[in-house]
């Protein structure tokens, strides 16, 4: 079921021209940023991939991948990627990049299952990237760190934005707020994970939540993961578990929290087995991309999605995700948003 909310008053701060324009300024600023900043270099990404592999992203388990058939290939099946959660670990270890260096690439998805509101599309865009680290480094440690690095281009890109447009003035606070899931359930534990981060986020302005998949004290995870790609099941060595996480700001103009990120350190062999034995999916460790790793022939690595029009939907104060992309909304959507006010692509 389709949902939209409708900020009261709402009145974009840019034109459709002007977004435009805005739009082209954000990506290529904050791309280059974020390349600079994690010694990445670009790559180009597939739209699909072979079906039955395992190097499709699952996301929670449940979404279905649109499928296709390639006559010229005995009507192989297809699928068109979630993300390339597991595909870029492949690529940077084809690459032989050494330690410290990684890629990022253009990621361009299809969630047919997504339920379509404010937020949330058909057509999913993001930068992916994978960078290289050694065994070692598996710690909540450098997770913090890169985590940090890559707020300090989103507070560049910020700044960027409003010397440009001096109508959109500088929200972010100068430091990130790291809190576990653990905690943060122990805490508000009357609580919903959605109401314990909308609390958090209005809170302290950006936050990033540590340890997303892993079931906490209630029995459930703060936010679903597949078993796969990020390591949320090895404990942290202070008590805690996970080494993923999502980075989370407060929309000012749809006054919640507002996902920006997902990003963790992948699994190590050891920890897949674990997840997989944790999600009831052991019979996985035989597909393309589970074998490899099981069998030590893939680089340790970190890495994760920023999404390029939720990440422009917020610099440029936008009320509805359709202001920054184009993609298929329902008509009765399309309706109220014009009504509204809120100029869809």
């Amino acid at each position: 079921m389709s949902q939209l909310a409708i900020p009261t008053n709402y009145k974009p701060l840019l034109s459709v021209r002007e977004t435009e324009h805005a739009i082209v300024m954000i990506k290529d600023f904050f791309q280059l940023a974020l390349s600079t900043e994690l010694n990445l270099t670009r790559v180009t990404a597939p739209l699909f991939v072979p079906k039955g592999t395992g190097l499709n992203d699952d996301l929670n388990g449940v979404e279905r991948a649109v499928t296709f058939s390639v006559k010229d290939m005995d009507d192989t099946p297809m699928e068109i990627v979630h993300s390339l959660a597991k595909w870029k670990r492949v690529k940077v270890t084809d690459l032989e990049l050494p330690k410290g260096f990684g890629i990022y690439t253009d990621m361009n998805a299809i969630r047919s299952d997504e339920e379509l509101d404010n937020i949330h599309s058909l057509y999913v865009d993001q930068w992916d990237w994978e960078l290289v680290v050694g065994e070692e480094d598996r710690t909540i440690y450098l997770l913090r760190d890169v985590v940090k690095r890559i707020y300090r281009c989103l507070k560049r890109t910020e700044f960027f934005i409003y010397d440009r447009y001096d109508c959109i003035k500088p929200i972010l606070p100068e430091e990130i707020t790291f809190i576990f899931a653990e905690d943060l359930q122990k805490s508000y534990p009357g609580l919903t994970a959605k109401e314990r981060e909308n609390l958090v986020a209005e809170k302290y302005g950006a936050v990033f939540i540590i340890g997303i998949g892993a079931p906490l004290a209630d029995g459930r995870p703060h936010d679903g993961r597949a078993p796969d790609y990020d390591d949320w099941i090895t404990e942290t060595g202070d008590g805690h578990r996970g080494l993923n996480g999502d980075l989370i700001v407060w929309n000012p103009v749809l006054k919640c929290a507002f996902e920006l990120s997902s990003m963790g350190i992948r699994v190590s062999p050891e920890s897949l087995l674990a997840q997989l034995e944790a999600r009831n999916c052991p019979e996985r460790k035989e597909l393309y991309f589970h074998s490899r790793l099981l069998s030590g022939s893939l680089r340790f690595t970190m890495g994760g999605g920023i999404g390029q029009s939720r990440l422009c939907m917020y610099f440029l104060r936008k009320a509805h995700i359709g202001e920054t992309q184009v993609s298929v909304w329902p008509d009765s959507m399309r309706k109220q948003c014009a009504e509204a006010g809120i100029a869809l692509l």
